[in-house]
């Protein structure tokens, strides 16, 4: 993990999304991305890294028939779990999914070694793939943190609570203790105005800059969208449900400007 932009690159790259706390949109922001990255070409595979509370299965509508509990207790392989979402990861916006156990903490526990054999089978089963998606849990356990540093970029989700700040910091402090080369971009989501935006951004980039000598850049802008909360409760794709939407009209840029490998402006 090197960069602060994602930009072109060649197969089984891995782009973690983390957050410092639940509830700021990071799966709603991990599951728009894999389907812009499919629209505009790449072959796609979005992992649910979330071992304590998954819920990509949830959010999408889906009903897996293996998830990585199975995998982790050796019911089936890795690449057995996966399942295609709007066609599947050869179809223009579509992908394949890797669900978590839904509503259970039951790999929260995994023990050191298992979030490693973990960690390398995502490693193996991306390379499958242009792009591979983890959608990390809230928080900085080390859990979380292992399977970050097997990313190769990590962009950290945040909103304009001050609470979401504060954890996002948190997250960055661990994981640059971990690996001083990390270098984390930045989503602000759920933005009341780009400007609201901006500041959080500010905010967040200027206390980095502050104790840890780091300033991490903004990878983009996910406006507030009514849309957003109504696809939640549909169980249903925002990319289907609303794709002209001002958010995942956000997300589309966000996903273009990451594998340009840019900044926002």
């Amino acid at each position: 993990m090197n960069s602060t932009s994602v930009g072109p690159t060649p197969a089984g790259r891995i782009l973690a999304i983390a957050s410092g706390k639940g509830g700021v949109g990071k799966t709603v922001i991990a599951a728009g991305l894999a389907q812009a990255f499919s629209t505009q070409g790449d072959r796609l595979l979005l992992i649910d890294g979330d071992l304590g509370m998954a819920n990509i299965d949830v959010q999408l509508g889906l009903s897996p028939d293996a998830d990585l509990a199975a995998v982790m207790s050796g019911q089936v392989l890795l690449e057995d779990a996966c399942i295609p979402v709007l066609g599947g990861a050869c179809k223009p916006g579509g992908f394949d999914v890797i669900s978590g156990r839904s509503g259970s903490g039951g790999l929260a526990g995994l023990r050191p070694d298992a979030v490693n054999r973990l960690a390398a089978a995502c490693a193996t089963i991306a390379l499958s793939y242009e792009r591979a998606i983890l959608d990390l849990a809230a928080g900085a356990d080390d859990s979380t943190l292992r399977l970050a540093m097997a990313a190769d970029d990590v962009v950290i989700v945040i909103n304009d609570e001050p609470t979401s700040l504060t954890d996002a910091y948190a997250f960055v402090k661990r994981l640059r203790i971990r690996d001083e080369s990390a270098a984390p971009c930045v989503v602000v989501n759920n933005a009341p105005t780009p400007d609201k935006g901006r500041e959080a951004y500010a905010a967040f980039r200027k206390t980095c800059q502050s104790f840890l000598g780091f300033a991490p850049a903004l990878a983009g802008l996910v406006g507030r969208d009514e849309h957003v909360p109504q696809a939640i409760r549909a169980q249903t794709a925002l990319g289907v449900r609303a794709p002209d939407c001002p958010a995942m009209k956000d997300i589309n840029s966000l996903a273009a400007g990451l594998a340009a490998g840019r900044e926002a402006a």
